[in-house]
């Protein structure tokens, strides 16, 4: 649980830079949000969140 709290902070910093920069406009990052929430409703979250720990298991290694 910790990690997704931290994951989720770290996303929300970099779209929030994104959009004030301007790289990223508010509807892009609202619907790359929308689609975050439905890629998590679907099948592929045990995978996507299987990844992300070993990721986190790997940054943690070093």
């Amino acid at each position: 649980m910790t990690f997704s709290i931290s994951a989720t902070v770290l996303l929300c910093v970099i779209v929030v830079v994104l959009v004030r920069g301007g790289y990223v406009r508010v509807g892009s990052a609202l619907i790359c949000t929308l689609f975050g929430f439905t890629l998590a409703a679907t099948g592929l979250a045990p995978v996507i969140n299987s990844g992300l720990g070993s990721l986190a298991a790997l940054v943690a290694s070093f």
